[in-house]
């Protein structure tokens, strides 16, 4: 068995564990059962990938989706580690499973709906198991975002064969992280839970008021690449269009593509250094991509857990990126809907727990780092300097009486109208519909002034997203159960003050890299010698080793050596080009 440590550097070119890696891999060779919650970036995979090169065996990883398969076993292949996958997608079905019965394999991916058969079963009696890992495990919890049933079938699995398991995630709240331990036969005190903070990221969140302008500023600003996750199929495409009518590589990807379409598009987005994809959220989790500068969501999703997860997919090499969040009062009525005619009438309490979560994010004046981080459990500062609450503090504005006025007007008019509508009643509006309703001699007609009004949609928005206002199929407003506090002054509605108009930001990227020659030629090195070796850029070396290359400028291969991300494999494979590259940089 080789020293642990002396593997990190060799086969991963890492001189030190980060975080609670070191505490992960080492319950693990010891035998010991393992839950290790840890923020996407962190470094998961080596919790895993380390043991099955260091333990007799091969590792049995359990993952949700065929494209992460297919990228795990990408970049372990390029440390050198011996990995393969059985999905629907491999070809040489014998080849790997006579590697795996001969102890050729250091790594087998599966599908949990794979590794519960009983074909599965037989295979594996006839090799030696290592370790099983659990992949996203949060898809085991019912109270997990991503659920997963199959998850729920591992545990026969895994008793049977005895074999250390690890169950790895980035996203799990208290009640999801006991939950994953007792579907797997994890013990409690072997829960290892990191810090859920992601320093890297810059969150912002903003009211989408012209959602294709606002992209368009946010792609131009950001170099590298980024994703937009979109609500519907057909809002992939349109943005997709948008943006590259704008200039800008672009793509959709959403499960109604063919799908040759929907792979090239993703096999380009991976291997790219300036495209936008636009998805559904079906995409992200299987793209093990290092570089994506930007992460933005064109409207709402499902839970603060659901959001974590999704930005988390910016920013996994450390370098900074940005989260953006464009959203709308009809994003929460249209959520709160689906809770009530699509959810199974037992987890809707839970849904709609989320769901208020989620708004008092969106709405808030204070920190988002903060909030999302206390969701998790933790008790972080009250400030973290790096979202866009803490850069620009927004002034705060008691606007009950406006919310009780609002809730009045939808009362006062058989909540059948919309917010356009009762604006128009609130503000005085002696128009032809309005008589026709008799809405002009009722108590609320004319009762707003001119401020009053200007802030009338933004409290409608924070109304509906605190469910004190219900939007109807047909546009109407009726009262949710939050509206009777509001009304009887029991609760106070405050709200940060609309800016004046949408703001124009620099590119985050430009500030943090200045433009570096030395730098922007190791990149296109890289992208030519990816493009033989048929390899996204990434799998090469990661933005941050070229850095530190570009500062170094190493003159031997032992000082290359030294560098964070060039492990043994990758010294042997491309260091002497790497050299050739760096030489031609002084002339």
């Amino acid at each position: 068995m080789r020293d642990i440590h002396s593997l990190l550097h060799d086969v991963f070119g890492f001189s030190s564990f980060r975080g609670v890696q070191e505490d992960v891999v080492a319950r693990t060779m010891d035998g010991h059962d393992t839950l290790a919650v840890m923020p996407t970036g962190a470094g998961k995979s080596l919790c895993y990938q380390l043991p099955a090169i260091a333990l007799d065996g091969t590792a049995i990883v359990i993952s949700p989706l065929i494209a992460l398969m297919q990228d795990q076993v990408r970049s372990a292949r390029a440390n050198g580690i011996r990995a393969a996958s059985l999905t629907s997608m491999t070809e040489d079905w014998r080849a790997v499973q006579d590697a795996f019965r001969q102890g050729e394999l250091d790594l087998l991916y599966v599908a949990p709906e794979r590794a519960t058969t009983d074909g599965f079963g037989r295979l594996l009696e006839e090799g030696r198991i290592a370790l099983f890992a659990i992949d996203e495990a949060h898809c085991v919890s019912e109270w997990g975002h991503d659920f997963r049933p199959d998850y729920r079938l591992l545990r026969p699995l895994l008793d049977h064969f005895g074999a250390p398991r690890l169950a790895l995630t980035a996203t799990a709240d208290k009640r999801t992280r006991i939950d994953i331990c007792d579907q797997l036969g994890i013990e409690r005190e072997g829960m290892i839970v990191a810090g859920f903070d992601r320093p890297n990221i810059r969150y912002h969140v903003v009211p989408r008021q012209g959602l294709p302008s606002q992209l368009k500023r946010l792609v131009a600003a950001h170099e590298g690449p980024g994703i937009v996750y979109c609500p519907s199929r057909a809002q992939t495409e349109r943005v997709a269009e948008q943006l590259r009518e704008s200039g800008r590589p672009s793509a959709a990807y959403h499960a109604g593509l063919d799908k040759n379409v929907r792979e090239g598009n993703q096999e380009h987005f991976v291997e790219s250094e300036e495209m936008v994809i636009a998805a559904t959220v079906a995409f992200g989790m299987g793209i093990d991509k290092p570089d994506v500068r930007f992460i933005a969501h064109a409207g709402v999703p499902k839970s603060i857990e659901a959001y974590y997860q999704e930005t988390g997919r910016a920013g996994r090499d450390g370098d900074p990126a940005e989260a953006w969040l464009f959203w709308g009062a009809e994003d929460f009525a249209r959520a709160r809907r689906r809770i009530e005619t699509e959810v199974e009438p037992e987890r809707r309490n839970a849904e709609r727990e989320r769901l208020n979560a989620l708004a008092a994010f969106v709405e808030a004046a204070t920190c988002r780092r903060a909030i999302l981080l206390r969701h998790f459990g933790e008790d972080p500062p009250e400030t973290c300097g790096n979202c866009d609450n803490c850069l620009a503090p927004p002034e705060t504005i008691d606007v009950s009486v406006v919310a009780q006025k609002i809730l009045s007007a939808a009362f006062r008019t058989e909540m059948r109208f919309g917010i356009a509508y009762l604006a128009q009643v609130l503000g005085g509006d002696d128009n032809e519909k309005v008589r026709m309703n008799g809405h002009h001699a009722i108590s609320v007609f004319g009762i707003m002034d001119a401020d009053e009004l200007k802030l009338v949609r933004p409290v409608a928005r924070a109304l509906i997203a605190r469910d004190a206002l219900r939007a109807d199929d047909f546009g109407g407003l009726s009262f949710g159960p939050a509206a009777k506090a509001i009304l009887k002054g029991e609760e106070q509605m405050v709200i940060a003050r609309p800016p004046a108009r949408a703001s124009r930001r620099r590119s985050r990227d430009r500030a943090d890299y200045p433009h570096d020659p030395k730098f922007e030629a190791l990149r296109e090195w890289r992208r030519q010698l990816a493009k033989e070796e048929g390899v996204p850029p990434y799998v090469i070396f990661h933005d941050s080793t070229l850095r530190a290359v570009a500062a170094m400028q190493p003159d031997s291969l032992s000082a290359l050596s030294t560098i964070d991300g060039i492990g043994e494999k990758k010294l042997e494979r491309f260091g002497p080009s790497l050299l050739k590259a760096v030489e031609e940089l002084a002339c």
